[in-house]
């Protein structure tokens, strides 16, 4: 079986190549990728190279598959894992997987299994430790943004709270508390606004803060016609408010907040959230910076009499992405509310070098077409000469201007992608 990948080779060397795929092992499954989310990470990854502590050292020799926000159909099944899965069956995947002692992560480690290909091979360990996943729901993309969901969902049962009788920690946000997301409208941001709306105890209030009208303006929009479950949501642009930290607290009620989320990885914002929580409030700070040495001040007073404290986390667990993937079945998230922009294979290598430096929020890449990296905003335009694009841009206006399973669908039956072999 012949595929296309784009492997890296060492920092800012990615490179689509066409290689043989070796005969699949009796413990193996060979899958057929349809669709691959452009994580910041692999940005990092890319920047880093072999430097990277999750890339393995010898890149130059063995090249990585990049993108690890995968989703496809299984093409053939090792005779070892005939019970348990089947040809033509939609998955997903857990990236990290722990074997021999190592961290292997799919889009880091191996040279055949990745996101960013037209096939590829799961190893063993993927089907040992569980990590690969069927998907019911009715589209790829989907699939591809529960690994990012899974983090989010991660990331609220990180967060913590203390009792002052007995010292125990009780897990995730505070029921019926305040909650303020930084960096709110970017793609992680606002699936972490979709999550908190329909979370069972969970937040009363949720105040989503940015500095672009534009981003805060969309976000809006796609927010309206969603079920709030008696939830406030109140959008803020920290640009024009003056008193950030004044601003939130008013909003507040002129208190902290309960629970406090940092999406970008910058030193202002970080000592913005710490100002704005409350006794026992919680910030976690949900940004891997590049710059090994970010650091930012942090009021040690609230920390020992307001009882403030500080997490971070990255990845999720199996569990996380389970429950990501059954809330996108039963259509209480909707993470299409992340996707900005669409593309295909050879799009790849320009967008994960350049993703911080274009506009909007995730880009999801199609690995079995050719398309240039393009934007749904920029559907209107296109279909006045291209009935796809017209056909795109009428699907997504039906969506609240969003990507959707339908769209997805005009998308690849367009470009004729078999999903049978």
């Amino acid at each position: 079986m012949q595929t296309r990948a784009i492997r890296l080779y060492g920092k800012d060397d990615l490179r689509l190549d066409t290689f043989e795929l070796p005969p699949l092992k009796e413990d193996e499954i060979l899958v057929k990728i349809i669709s691959d989310s452009v994580c910041m990470s692999t940005y990092k990854l890319a920047k880093q190279g072999a430097s990277h502590k999750r890339a393995r050292p010898d890149l130059s020799e063995h090249p990585s598959v990049i993108g690890h926000e995968m989703s496809g159909v299984i093409i053939e099944v090792g005779e070892k894992w005939k019970g348990e899965y089947r040809n033509g069956q939609k998955f997903t995947v857990l990236p990290a997987v722990t074997q021999d002692g190592r961290l292997k992560t799919a889009g880091y480690y191996y040279e055949t299994y990745g996101g960013d290909c037209t096939y590829c091979i799961l190893p063993a360990e993927v089907m040992e430790h569980g990590c690969l996943i069927p998907f019911e729901g009715d589209s790829f993309f989907e699939a591809s943004l529960s690994e990012p969901t899974a983090c989010i969902i991660a990331g609220y049962r990180r967060m913590y709270h203390t009792s002052e009788e007995d010292h125990e920690h009780r897990m995730g946000v505070k029921p019926g508390g305040s909650l303020v997301i930084f960096g709110a409208c970017g793609p992680m941001g606002l699936e972490c606004i979709d999550y908190a709306l329909q979370l069972e105890n969970g937040p009363a209030k949720i105040v989503a803060v940015d500095v672009s009208e534009e981003r805060l303006s969309r976000a809006e929009k796609m927010f309206c016609s969603a079920p709030h479950n008696h939830k406030e949501l109140v959008f803020l642009n920290a640009g024009e408010c003056g008193n950030t930290v004044q601003k939130l607290k008013e909003i507040n009620g002129d208190k902290g907040y309960d629970d406090v989320f940092v999406y970008a990885p910058i030193e202002s914002l970080i000592e913005q959230a710490d100002r704005v929580l409350g006794k026992d409030g919680c910030m976690n700070f949900f940004a891997g910076p590049v710059d090994q040495t970010l650091s930012a001040r942090i009021n040690m007073y609230n920390v020992h009499y307001l009882y403030t404290h500080l997490v971070g986390f990255t990845g999720s667990t199996n569990e996380d992405l389970h429950d990501a993937l059954k809330l996108m079945e039963q259509k209480k998230i909707r993470p299409t509310v992340m996707v900005t922009h669409i593309g295909g294979l050879e799009s790849a290598i320009e967008t994960t070098l350049h993703v911080p430096e274009i506009p909007g929020g995730k880009k999801m890449i199609y690995t079995q077409i050719d398309l240039p990296l393009t934007s749904i905003e920029d559907f209107a335009e296109l279909g006045k000469t291209n009935p796809l694009f017209k056909r795109l841009e009428e699907s997504c206006a039906a969506h609240n201007g969003c990507w959707n399973a339908e769209a997805e669908k005009l998308l690849l039956d367009a470009y004729q992608v078999d999903l049978t072999k």
